[in-house]
């Protein structure tokens, strides 16, 4: 993604990869983990001053971007995050901002500090016992007369107890709204939940009676499932963006220690067996890249096959991604599946993603139904039929 015609570009992923390798090495993970920490707040604020949460709001809202294409920008960042499964609040206050950016009225100030890194915000919009479906919501918001309330319980939300304000998906008088509700509000439990992954941590948030004032909502009612939609492409190209760069770097490490092994006088990785092997994994990874930056580019314009390009990447990179980490276990031997070597940080890591935001076989149906005129020109997850 770091096109060698734009010197900007080339210069903020070389900014951002020196920084991801002074405070966000591997040891440094394995040094979060043993803590017990997500990550460290001063950390995200320096990261955020280099740019990484600014790069979707325009400028005349305090953001801005280095090449023009603040999408591209953001993916290249979360591609280099995976490189060496970076901590940190990226993709939760991405989504956030995306949304914030679209309906900024009222919530000026809210950007000012998510794009500072003074604030963390989350987007909770799954509920318990409940697959990938941001349009089917059981947690409500009632009008008042100062503003709503909300009640419900939402789960798997990102960095939750680490959050200031969450942008939950609620229904109010028979349309999905979004509400920007502060994390410290009376009625309001944040309970951590268990994470595959070494340092990203998810939160179960329940509303007993919050109580928000009006400037509270975000965007229209007519609005709103255009901005969900939105928010679900963001979140699905960052993390296939993060999956390309987790196997660029495991399969690069995978083949050097084909090269550096031996067996019976020569590499193991000279064995023609092996070879096939690394062909392979070399054919599926150009192809996860490929989808990958076709999705992010039909994001970044705006395209209307932007929903389908964002499927398609889905699909085939939480697919093979998980299985490509697999093999690069078994070619590493027994030495892969310890705890002291890095694969399963990695393995864990893509393992969570294949779950998030839709499973593979959810976004081959979305796929199917989207080539086979299933569903009208404006139904989508983000689109109400």
């Amino acid at each position: 993604m770091t096109d060698p015609a734009n010197p900007e570009r080339l210069l903020f992923a070389s900014t951002t990869q020196s920084f991801l390798e002074k405070g966000a090495s591997l040891p440094r993970l394995r040094e979060l983990h043993d803590a017990g920490t997500s990550f460290e707040s001063d950390w995200w604020q320096r990261a955020a001053e280099l740019g990484w949460t600014s790069l979707l709001v325009p400028e005349e809202l305090g953001g801005g971007n280095v090449s023009g294409d603040g999408v591209a920008d953001l993916a290249l960042v979360a591609e280099l995050c995976g490189r060496s499964v970076a901590p940190g609040p990226l993709h939760p206050v991405s989504v956030v901002l995306a949304s914030l950016a679209e309906a900024p009225e009222n919530h000026e100030q809210t950007i000012e500090s998510l794009i500072s890194g003074e604030v963390v915000a989350s987007w909770a919009v799954y509920e318990p016992g409940k697959q990938w479906s941001p349009l089917d919501v059981s947690v409500t918001a009632t009008p008042t007369d100062t503003g709503f309330r909300i009640d419900g319980v939402k789960d798997r939300v990102e960095a939750g107890a680490d959050s200031a304000l969450l942008l939950v998906v609620a229904r109010c008088d028979g349309a999905v709204r979004q509400f920007l509700v502060p994390t410290d509000a009376t009625g309001v439990t944040v309970e951590p939940q268990r994470s595959l992954d070494m340092v990203k941590t998810y939160a179960r948030v329940r509303f007993d009676g919050v109580e928000v004032d009006a400037n509270a909502v975000v965007g229209s009612a007519e609005l709103t499932p255009a901005l969900i939609a939105r928010q679900t492409q963001i979140a699905v190209i960052l993390q296939c963006a993060e999956i390309v760069g987790i196997l660029e770097t495991v399969l690069d490490f995978t083949i050097q220690w084909g090269f550096d092994r031996h067996s019976f006088g020569r590499p193991i990785g000279s064995y023609q067996a092996l070879k096939h092997k690394y062909a392979d994994l070399k054919i599926w990874f150009e192809s996860c890249r490929a989808t990958t930056n076709a999705a992010v580019a039909e994001v970044a314009a705006r395209s209307p096959g932007a929903e389908i390009a964002v499927s398609v990447a889905k699909s085939y990179v939480g697919e093979h991604a998980p299985g490509m980490l697999q093999d690069c276990i078994q070619l590493h031997g027994g030495i892969g599946v310890t705890w002291e070597h890095d694969l399963h940080i990695f393995l864990r890591r893509v393992t969570l993603y294949r779950s998030l935001f839709g499973t593979p076989e959810d976004h081959n149906l979305r796929v199917y139904a989207l080539t086979k005129d299933l569903v009208g020109p404006r139904e989508s997850w983000g689109h109400a039929s």
